[in-house]
């Protein structure tokens, strides 16, 4: 399989994987109409799909560790285990997210849920790998909750200049479960790479979709009898019933989250990194999904000008957290 052998390399890798993680759900935003849980039928197939190819592709070559085939035959039950529950539970924050995104939009569900999550995230990593520098680390998770926060106050300011709606509190609610959950996962896809007999990335995120797709086929079809972004509930005639275009941006906005996920469990397993770095530098996607939040999709229309400083303090605060914790490995 192939892993990269510089820190310059691994950080295109954790950049690919911001870019990735903060791009997918814009498929979302091709299907108007689409309620989330007929999308995330799509969104499955496309985890399955990407995770696949990247196995079969980077994760077959290079001559370092086991090729993708090889190691899924030969991985520890208790690895499997593992990347399974990780999955698990990455599905049920995921689905969470996916819902806070329908009724709150992406410049608030993003910040809000995976900001939180890159805190619980980061730590819990660290605590079971301490790599980098913990002083430009944690300063690094520090601004970013500046960047939460303003966002949230942002978010607030905007309801205030406009008629308010019933799913607001919803919406954030949701994200701050989707974020608790979403915070929780990746220790567990850490701990399922740990040890000498361990399987590595590439076969760890397909154990990994596995348990996401076990979780999700009772779980999505409760959430589809019971909607909780406060809708109607879904049957699946409005499944078969979409156009193609639209299964084709569900399966796109899967694969694209996992080839961020692989590329960032790839970096992770790598001793100059470490898994605290790596997922700290792969929740960057909240500022990039706030970017095509708010100058793509504009979610924040006509902004006045105390929500335009909030803004611009969460990207600056972002940006500067994003720094620390990158140069974190170095110094």
């Amino acid at each position: 399989m192939y892993l990269p052998h510089s820190y310059e390399a691994a950080l295109l890798f954790m950049i690919g994987s911001m870019l990735c993680w903060g791009s997918w759900a814009n498929a979302m935003k091709l299907c108007p109409g689409y309620r989330f849980q007929l999308f995330y039928w799509d969104y499955l197939v496309g985890l399955l799909v990407g995770v696949i190819l990247l196995g079969l592709s980077l994760g077959s070559v290079g001559s370092v560790g086991t090729p993708f085939l090889a190691d899924l035959l030969h991985a520890p039950h208790d690895a499997i285990a593992y990347a399974v529950a990780s999955g698990v539970v990455f599905n049920v924050a995921n689905l969470l997210l996916v819902a806070a995104i329908e009724v709150a939009g992406m410049a608030v569900a993003f910040p809000v849920g995976i900001g939180l999550a890159l805190v619980i995230g980061a730590l819990s990593s660290y605590l079971l790998a301490p790599q980098g520098n913990p002083l430009l680390l944690f300063g690094g998770i520090v601004l970013v909750v500046i960047a939460i926060v303003c966002d949230s106050l942002a978010y607030r300011e905007r309801e205030r200049e406009i008629e308010r709606r019933k799913g607001n509190a919803r919406g954030i609610v949701l994200s701050l479960l989707a974020g608790t959950l979403m915070g929780m996962f990746y220790p567990l896809v850490s701990k399922a790479m740990t040890g000498p007999a361990a399987p590595g990335p590439y076969a760890t995120a397909f154990f990994f979709v596995v348990g996401t797709i076990l979780c999700a086929l009772p779980l999505n079809y409760f959430f589809m009898r019971k909607p909780i972004d406060g809708g109607a509930p879904v049957t699946m005639g409005g499944f078969t019933g979409a156009p193609a275009t639209w299964h084709l941006a569900g399966i796109l906005g899967g694969t694209i989250w996992v080839c961020g996920g692989t590329l960032n469990f790839v970096a992770s397993r790598l001793h100059f990194v470490g898994p605290a770095v790596s997922y700290s530098i792969g929740q960057g996607a909240t500022m990039v999904s706030a970017l095509w939040g708010v100058f793509v999709w504009r979610e924040f229309r006509s902004p006045s000008s105390r929500v335009l400083f909030l803004l611009v303090v969460m990207f600056l605060a972002f940006l500067a957290g994003l720094t620390a914790i990158v140069i974190a490995p170095i110094f």
